[in-house]
């Protein structure tokens, strides 16, 4: 029989299902927003929500990748000098791997349903206005959307590979200033 004394316990990881409860509590915010939204409102409206959350599913998809890939070391110097952002710059990055994942697959993969919903909202509208039941129109904007969705999320990966360090020192900027992580 061997003996268990000495050795440290193993702490459970209790992060994934926080990010579950989160992601339920997160998608029924916004899937509320979208909802109120959209409800008995115009094209412009319906395609300006739909907008927000495609630009939101980018701008959080760039913080999660930028978070990877930033080096701590400028972050390290301006926390040292009291710039303001640096502490908040600082915990971002010893918590990559929870802010990715929060970034890219709660908010990301959240936008990309709600913004997928609200694509649906759009077609039945532009059927029932056309008095058309073309699938045309549904391929069409199905595959617009998604050029916008995954062209932007391959442009904004792009800026936060190249420049991980100012899109960390933006967010943590903003976190300072709304005294996130303080």
């Amino acid at each position: 029989m061997s003996s268990d004394k000495g050795k440290p316990k193993k702490k459970k990881d209790t992060w994934p299902i926080k990010a579950f409860f989160m992601a339920i509590c997160l998608s029924a915010v916004l899937s509320f927003f979208a909802s109120t939204a959209l409800e008995g409102t115009g094209y412009v409206i319906a395609v300006s929500v739909l907008l927000i959350f495609i630009a939101l599913g980018i701008v959080f998809d760039m913080i999660g990748v930028a978070v990877t890939a930033a080096d701590p070391k400028p972050f390290h110097s301006m926390a040292a000098h009291k710039e303001k952002g640096g502490r908040e710059a600082i915990r971002l990055l010893q918590s990559a791997e929870k802010v990715s994942s929060i970034c890219n697959d709660v908010v990301g993969d959240i936008c990309g349903i709600v913004s997928g919903t609200t694509s649906a909202v759009i077609v039945a509208a532009l059927l029932r206005d056309l008095s058309t039941t073309s699938v045309l129109i549904s391929i069409g904007v199905t595959a617009l959307i998604s050029g916008f969705t995954i062209g932007g999320k391959a442009l904004g990966k792009t800026v936060a590979i190249k420049d991980c360090t100012a899109v960390v020192y933006r967010v943590a900027r903003i976190m300072h200033a709304l005294h996130l992580f303080r």
